[in-house]
C-alpha cells in the first residue's frame, strides 16, 4: 500500500535502523530491521501499489491511477489477485482514453486472471466483446459473449442486460 517512493523511504529508514542495531550489537533488533526490508521489497514485486491505485481509480482519477500502475515495471511478477486486477484497471484507463486496442489486450489478460467477483471477470469479457463489436471482429465478440453468459447465474442485472443489448446488436449487425 505503498508508492515507490515511500517504500524507498522506508526502506532507508530500516536500514539506518539496521545500521545502528548492529553497531550496538543488538542482533535480534538488526534481524527484525533486516526483515522488514525484506518484507518491503517482496511487496514491491508482488504487491505494488495496486491498493492505492484502486481507490484513485474507483474516485475516477484515472490520471492518478495510471501514474501509479506505471510504476511498475514488470507486471508479470505480480500475485495474481493482482495482476489481474492491474489489467483491469489499465483496460479501464486505456477505453476512457479511446486506446482500443490497448483496452482489448488488457481485458484479455485481466480475464485470464482471478478478479474481485464473477461481476468484474464478466465485464472484462464484455468489453473485449463490445471492442470487437465495434471493430467489426464478429466472431471474437460472439466468442467473449458466449464466456460472459457462461456465468450469467453470478451476475447483476446490470451486467445481463449489457450482454442481452450487445447479443442483440451483434444479432443486428451480422443480419446486415
Amino acid at each position: 500500500m505503498f508508492t515507490n517512493q515511500a517504500r524507498i523511504l522506508v526502506i532507508c529508514i530500516f536500514a539506518m535502523l539496521l545500521v545502528f542495531f548492529v553497531y550496538q550489537h543488538n542482533e535480534q533488533l538488526a534481524a527484525v530491521s533486516g526483515l522488514f526490508i525484506l518484507m518491503l521489497i517482496w511487496g514491491y514485486f508482488k504487491e505494488g501499489p495496486i491498493i492505492l491505485a484502486a481507490k484513485h481509480y474507483h474516485n475516477n482519477d484515472f490520471e492518478r491511477a495510471e501514474d501509479l500502475l506505471m510504476q511498475i515495471h514488470k507486471p508479470e511478477w505480480l500475485s495474481k489477485k493482482r495482476r489481474g486486477f492491474y489489467e483491469y484497471m489499465l483496460g479501464g484507463i486505456c477505453l476512457k482514453q479511446h486506446k482500443f486496442e490497448e483496452a482489448e489486450r488488457h481485458y484479455e489478460l485481466a480475464a485470464q486472471f482471478p478478479l474481485r467477483s464473477a461481476n468484474d471477470h464478466v465485464a472484462a469479457l464484455v468489453h473485449v466483446a463490445n471492442i470487437g463489436l465495434r471493430q467489426n471482429n464478429y466472431e471474437k465478440a460472439e466468442a467473449y459473449l458466449k464466456l460472459a453468459t457462461r456465468q450469467e447465474d453470478k451476475i447483476s442485472a446490470k451486467m445481463k442486460d449489457v450482454i442481452a443489448r450487445l447479443q442483440k446488436e451483434l444479432k443486428n449487425r451480422k443480419a446486415n
